[in-house]
């Protein structure tokens, strides 16, 4: 095992990622579970996955469920049905729909890569935690309100989580997928939600001809047990390094239409359960949106005018520093549409058109005699975007610009038995629509290291950090504000190439979920869960 890359050689599976997972059990005064004290290591059994996310709020309406899926998952057949909507709370104009996942597994199993589906339309990306020997359930929730316009006809289901199950990966997923409807009062209302979903299922796509908003969102997600799963640890092919990639590490999501490009983001470093060669590290506490991968979303509006002229046009979606021919990253695309009911056509021009150009460099140092390998890595990119379009209430200007820059620092030795990296990637987005802007700040980090020591003895410690701060101006005053902050630190020590029970497996999590502003319940939510050994020590609210 040594000739491979620590990271993606020793145990990483791969999977994707879903919501807001189950809470935990009752806490004392203190904010710690009334429990038995830590085991001295890993036995063959621990607490339930949980992340330390708020659940979906919900309105305390009249609520009808649908059962969109059961299934037990053994290899790579889809489950396949139908869907219904209810009729006991409305035809569509809901105050809220909850999608819920429930799973359980036991035996022995790699971290799953799984995805839900409504006509084509994806809802739910997700990946599943690594099982116990004695078994675990878990909870996935998520907000799905704007699919509206899909959730309100009869559509076909289809969900799938890609397994192996033989003599070895014992592990069979079996999972229940509900929809839960809350009709809308007075006081709970039907949120503004698009009259249009389109999955994006060709590049070809032809647009209704009275769009007046349109947003794209990008389920995009480096995975599938290969380099791309760790694509922020490649280097260029001149380096010693057993992932390679002839530009680097940086990578970059980009919407074109018609070849044009007209959006850019920062793709989220996620680390699935079985990442960085250490499961302990995860089987309790994931690292942020583990359980619930999160579109990126980019506001496509100042081409309404080009797409509304009732003809196909081209939408695809790469990613920039993805080798040639090489496979790893999964883009499945829906696009958003709001119409203008008093208008058949919308009219209007794109008025604006910035780029910069994309920069990406990395640097390696060899190392000395006994040292370690460097690679620099520095990345960037801005483009502003902006048109208008006449609608039946006025000439409405909108402008996107967006700027994204990674950098990082990867260290290594000679055999990678010692794997480090410190990132910093950052995206900065501002969309002025009419008199309203907002502006949105996203900051993702990792800082992480793995050694292989004496007695194959293999110890991870890394931090995670995913943090947002959102601002909508209004002439120039601040009306809405809210900001984000997940955090994850972990260190766990095994021993590799050995039967599980022979692993001596120790490991100390945290995870903090700060939510301020008009996206948390109440204004304030904050949630620290800590274990040791995959026991729950802490569970502590502070708002």
């Amino acid at each position: 095992m040594r000739r491979r890359h620590r990271i993606t050689g020793l145990l990483g599976a791969l999977a994707l990622t879903a919501a807001a997972l189950a809470a935990a059990g009752p806490a004392n005064a203190a904010g710690t579970p009334a429990a038995d004290p830590p085991p001295a290591e890993f036995g063959t059994d621990w607490h339930d996955p949980l992340t330390a996310a708020p659940p979906v709020a919900r309105p305390a309406t009249r609520s009808c469920q649908v059962t969109l899926a059961e299934a037990q998952f053994r290899d790579f057949t889809p489950y396949q049905g139908s869907y219904t909507p209810p009729a006991a709370c409305g035809t569509a104009g809901w105050a809220k729909v909850v999608l819920r996942l429930d799973g359980k597994v036991k035996g022995r199993q790699y971290d799953r890569l799984g995805h839900l589906s409504l006509g084509g339309v994806e809802i739910l990306r997700t990946s599943t935690p690594q099982p116990s020997p004695d078994g675990i359930t878990w909870s996935v929730e998520k907000d799905v309100t704007r699919y509206r316009d899909t959730l309100a006809r009869p559509q076909p289901v289809e969900m799938l989580i890609g397994n192996v199950v033989n003599d070895t990966y014992t592990g069979v997923i079996d999972v229940k997928a509900t929809l839960t409807f809350y009709a809308a009062d007075g006081r709970n209302p039907a949120p503004d939600t698009p009259d249009r979903v389109l999955p994006l299922t060709s590049p070809s796509v032809t647009t209704p001809r009275n769009t007046e908003r349109l947003l794209a969102e990008v389920y995009a997600t480096g995975s599938g047990g290969g380099c791309e799963e760790y694509w922020y640890m490649t280097t260029p092919d001149a380096a010693p390094y057993s992932c390679k990639a002839a530009d680097g590490p940086y990578r970059e999501v980009r919407v074109s239409v018609d070849g044009q490009l007209a959006g850019i983001a920062a793709p989220f470093p996620t680390v699935w359960t079985g990442g960085w060669s250490n499961p302990f590290l995860w089987y309790v506490t994931p690292g942020p949106r583990a359980f619930d991968v999160q579109p990126i979303r980019y506001d496509l509006t100042p081409y309404a005018a080009l797409l509304n002229d009732g003809r196909p046009h081209r939408v695809e979606v790469s990613v920039a520093g993805v080798p040639a021919g090489q496979s790893g990253w999964s883009t499945p695309t829906n696009l958003l549409l709001w119409q203008d009911e008093a208008r058949e056509v919308v009219t209007g021009a794109l008025t604006r058109y910035e780029r910069s150009e994309p920069a990406g460099h990395s640097r390696w140092t060899p190392a000395a005699p006994g040292g370690q390998h460097r690679l620099d890595t520095e990345g960037g990119h801005r483009l502003t975007v902006a048109g208008h379009l006449n609608t039946s209430h006025g000439r409405v200007a909108t402008t996107v610009t967006r700027a994204v820059r990674g950098t990082s620092v990867h260290r290594w030795t000679d055999g990678e038995n010692q794997d480090a990296l410190t990132a910093t990637w950052t995206d900065e987005e501002s969309v002025t629509r009419g008199p309203a802007t907002t502006r949105t700040d996203r900051t993702y980090t990792m800082d992480g290291e793995t050694t292989l020591g004496a007695g194959d003895r293999l110890r991870t410690v890394i931090s995670l950090g995913d943090r947002a701060e959102t601002v909508t101006l209004h002439g120039g005053k601040a009306v809405d504000r809210s900001r984000l902050d997940d955090r994850y630190t972990g260190d766990a020590t095994y021993t590799a190439n050995v039967p599980r029970d022979q692993r001596h497996a120790v490991a100390t999590t945290s995870a903090r979920h700060r939510l301020y502003g008009s996206a948390a319940p109440g204004g304030c939510y904050d949630r620290t869960v800590a274990t040791i050994q995959g026991t729950l020590t802490v569970d502590r609210r502070r708002c």
